[in-house]
């Protein structure tokens, strides 16, 4: 290769590695904080309404959210009414971190699942520890794909500056 694409080619595999795996680094402290330190809560994996949603891997989840002496709406995201008194709301979200190439069974409309959800941003919810289906695969392909990324650009850059 020439020297400017050597350059070039290294310096957008060392931008993608690298945000990639900060990417990678932020998904896992954060479903890691909310199965901690998360409102525990029982969802309701929810039908989706659009054929394309349906192909999710992640599903829809319903979920109530306790907003007494809690945050205003405005912060809340896609929230509807649960109950026409001001004890609580309802948040449709879907969980972070689940990323198989299909719905497993036990996921399917109507299923009830034990959830953690952010109370400040009710939007954010991950499925609880003994819920989760194993990610460990998938967070570790997204790492080592951050990973090669990365030394391929450090590679080319070194090349290229030799």
């Amino acid at each position: 290769m020439e020297t400017p694409t050597t350059l070039v080619g290294g310096a957008v595999l060392v931008v993608f590695g690298s945000a990639l795996l900060l990417w990678c680094a932020v998904e896992l402290r954060l479903r890691h904080h909310l199965r901690r330190h998360g409102v525990p809560a029982t969802a309701q994996v929810v039908a989706d309404r659009a054929r394309a949603d349906a192909m999710d891997s992640s599903p829809l989840l319903s979920y109530p959210v306790d907003t007494v002496g809690g945050p205003t709406d405005a912060g809340l995201g896609t929230v509807h009414e649960l109950r026409p008194d001001p004890v609580g709301r309802l948040v449709l979200s879907r969980p972070r971190g689940h990323t198989p190439l299909r719905r497993p069974p036990r996921l399917a409309a109507g299923a009830a699942v034990q959830v953690a959800y952010d109370p400040r941003r009710p939007s954010r919810v991950v499925l609880a520890a003994h819920e989760e289906l194993p990610s460990l695969p998938a967070d570790l392909f997204w790492a080592l794909l951050g990973t090669s990324a990365l030394a391929g650009g450090l590679t080319l850059l070194a090349l290229a500056l030799r």
